[in-house]
């Protein structure tokens, strides 16, 4: 699995990711897409096999009562994954570290293709929350929450 981080988290989670088993990892201005709109990644991603690691969760998955009926996978059959690394305002690049680390030890050695993986914390003294789920949705609609 490769790892691409979105411009609005810090670089230094290639590192982790790098560190964590996935040498092929990058961040978005590393591959010269500083700047680029969400719809004009999209592509990008998909033709590269990404697995896409962002804090923007609504731009790419929807609104989190309804993952897919938004956002820039809604139209997407199949993805190497979505990361969504959900923390408060202003969250520093050691939280942001924290928190990849915590949804690649959910993932394992395993892949997450057509699969989201939400790692979410509301403030600074809370709980992590875990949730992983298909997008597109299957029939059953699975999800799984920790």
């Amino acid at each position: 699995m490769k790892l691409l981080i979105d411009e609005c988290l810090s670089p230094s989670l290639v590192e982790v990711a790098v560190r964590k088993g996935h040498p092929e990892s990058s961040h978005v201005v590393w591959q010269g897409k500083a700047g680029w709109k969400d719809w004009e990644l999209k592509p990008f991603i998909l033709e590269e096999d990404w697995t896409f690691v962002t804090r923007n969760s609504v731009d790419f998955r929807g609104p989190a009562h309804r993952p897919g009926t938004k956002g820039q996978y809604a139209d997407v059959s199949l993805h190497a994954g979505l990361i969504c690394v959900n923390g408060p305002v202003g969250m520093d690049a050691e939280l942001q570290s924290e928190l990849l680390e915590i949804a690649l030890e959910e993932i394992g050695t395993g892949e997450l293709i057509n699969g989201v993986l939400e790692v979410s914390l509301d403030d600074l003294e809370g709980d992590v929350d875990i949730v992983r789920y298909d997008l597109p949705r299957d029939t059953e609609g699975s999800t799984t929450n920790k």
